[in-house]
């Protein structure tokens, strides 16, 4: 069967990464034009070099492509204020949008949580970098326990975080936060970003703490590591950084969360590293490729389905 072609909007970091692992990995989509609104930037020049469509005009640029007709999936790898008109655009016109930025106008998708529940809605949101890697640690704790508080860090490269990136902080943290509560499962979630500007450029590391009650420790290490197994199938850089560590609180040391109350249970700390295939940018931009790779992941089983939808 033929494969469903796909559209990056952005040409930038993360979408020039995101073409290449298209083009390099993927048996079902297509790559068939690369949108900016630089007609120097990298990304441009690049996609050209490889054969694909290219334009410098945008959204507006996009349709007036030969092949937007035939365009199945849009990838938008811009920027939360950019993505209204982007999805509204493609959404109008009968195609699947995949949210790279954290506009979250369609539901958040974490790949190996959600990933097969929202395969016929036009619009998909893959959350932020900081989400895809800590979300999913936090949904393997809520099954088998009830998780009263999650809060995640993420820190990554400062030469990893693009113009897109350093614009949308604010969207970051609300959406991760929100993430962390529809996907992941936690009653309360919070979230931290945090640009390391150290030389050699670090490794994309995240920490997540939960407050949960109802389940041991050796039950919810269980899970934890079944999860970051299932995240490494499509992360191959995605690992644990040490073992799973947990504090009790009892009657005799409860612990106080502002607005929620007083619990006793357990805290489980995780650390996470991230790193990624360099595909485009260096190892140390796991955060990218986090992002990408789950976009994939999500675009892949919104192609397969679409396929054998016309297949029956």
């Amino acid at each position: 069967m033929s494969k469903v072609k796909a559209a990056i909007i952005g040409s930038g970091n993360i979408g020039t990464d995101l073409m290449i692992k298209i083009m390099r990995n993927s048996d079902v989509l297509e790559m068939a034009a690369m949108v900016g609104i630089d007609p120097e930037s990298d990304g441009l020049k690049r996609a050209e070099r490889l054969g694909v469509a290219i334009t410098h005009e945008g959204i507006d640029g996009l349709q007036k492509l030969p092949c937007w007709n035939e365009i199945g999936i849009v990838f938008d790898a811009t920027s939360a204020g950019a993505h209204t008109r982007h999805s509204q655009v493609v959404t109008d016109a009968g195609k699947v949008m995949v949210d790279l930025t954290p506009a979250a106008i369609g539901p958040y998708v974490i790949p190996v949580v959600n990933g097969d529940d929202h395969l016929d809605k036009s619009n998909v949101n893959m959350v932020t970098c900081g989400g895809q890697a800590t979300i999913p640690i936090v949904a393997a704790v809520s099954s088998v326990a009830e998780v009263h508080y999650a809060e995640i860090v993420a820190s990554i490269s400062s030469k990893s975080a693009g113009p897109g990136t350093r614009a949308n902080i604010d969207e970051f943290t609300e959406t991760t936060s929100a993430g962390i509560e529809q996907v992941g499962g936690a009653k309360k979630g919070k979230a931290i970003i945090i640009l390391n500007p150290a030389e050699p450029p670090m490794i994309m590391r995240d920490t997540v703490f939960t407050l949960s009650s109802g389940a041991d420790e050796a039950t919810i290490e269980k899970a934890i590591l079944a999860m970051v197994e299932k995240v490494n199938a499509y992360v191959p850089g995605y690992r644990l950084k040490q073992k799973v560590q947990f504090e009790r609180f009892g009657s005799n040391n409860p612990v106080t969360i502002p607005g929620l109350g007083t619990f006793e249970g357990i805290k489980t700390s995780v650390f996470l590293e991230v790193e990624g295939a360099a595909h485009y940018l260096p190892a140390y931009a796991g955060n990218l490729d986090i992002m990408t790779s789950a976009g994939l992941a999500t675009a892949e089983k919104i192609a397969r389905r679409r396929m054998a939808k016309e297949a029956a």
